[in-house]
């Protein structure tokens, strides 16, 4: 595996941490070696379910922003579209998959989260949600759906459009995340939960499950396309980039 990833099997449940710096912040080859290993991992006959964690204090903060900002539009093109084939693979991942939420989770981070079949949430001064639309980044159909699969589109609607961001508690009431547990029991929990979905017929637990998602799956092939082409036009837009250097000039200010 490469650099950016752990990963560890004990008891054919595969976890999979993920380490990239403080914040976990994703760029291509991170994304890249996550999509590979999802790949690996659905045809390895030894894994039955996966787990993907952060380290304490953040899942992962989402995209790179300092790093996707120097990149010129055919880098910026290839993140994108790898960015989506890592959403349709993690949605349509047939193993039970878990998320254990290890601290903030805004924008990418939740879309990872939103992908798996349970979220078991870190309790604590954290955030979770898509704050997309006040970075100026336009949210695809297929992330909205993806949204709109765990919490209704009503909600969905309403957080996306103000960029909300919610507390372990409040995704929790809304059903974005399934538990939320202290850090030090999160690991163990996310694995109980691994455990419960594989005392049921694997092939009968795989087919349900992807036809549950039938239509979201759908959607995120079907809108690929076009979700491209609408976020790398706002990328480029200079209300964004101006929008982008100022979150970035604050990034670094902090580091």
């Amino acid at each position: 595996m490469g650099s950016f990833i752990n990963t560890q099997i004990t008891e054919n449940i595969c976890y999979i941490q993920l380490d990239r710096g403080k914040s976990n912040a994703m760029h291509l080859e991170m994304i890249e070696e996550i999509t590979d290993t999802f790949r690996t991992l659905k045809e390895d006959p030894s894994v039955f379910a996966v787990i993907l964690q952060g380290k304490e204090g953040f899942f992962t903060s989402g995209l790179d922003l300092i790093t996707l900002f120097q990149y010129d539009e055919e880098q910026m093109k290839t993140f994108w579209t790898k960015f989506i084939d890592l959403i349709e693979e993690l949605a349509s991942f047939p193993k039970p998959f878990i998320t254990a939420i290890t601290g903030h989770s805004p924008a990418g981070g939740c879309v990872l989260a939103l992908c798996s079949d349970y979220r078991v949430m870190a309790d604590g001064e954290y955030i979770i949600g898509l704050n997309e639309v006040p970075v100026g980044i336009v949210v695809p159909t297929s992330i909205f759906e993806l949204y709109s699969f765990w919490i209704g589109s009503g909600n969905a609607a309403r957080f996306l459009m103000e960029g909300k961001l919610l507390t372990p508690q409040e995704a929790l009431n809304i059903g974005l995340v399934d538990e939320v547990v202290n850090f030090d029991r999160i690991q163990t929990t996310a694995a109980r939960k691994a455990k419960h979905y594989l005392q049921f017929e694997p092939n009968a637990w795989r087919a349900t499950k992807l036809n549950i998602r039938q239509n979201l799956l759908k959607e995120v092939q079907a809108t690929k396309g076009v979700a491209i082409e609408q976020v790398l036009e706002r990328w480029w837009a200079p209300s964004t980039r101006a929008i982008l250097q100022a979150i970035i000039d604050n990034l670094t200010k902090k580091s």
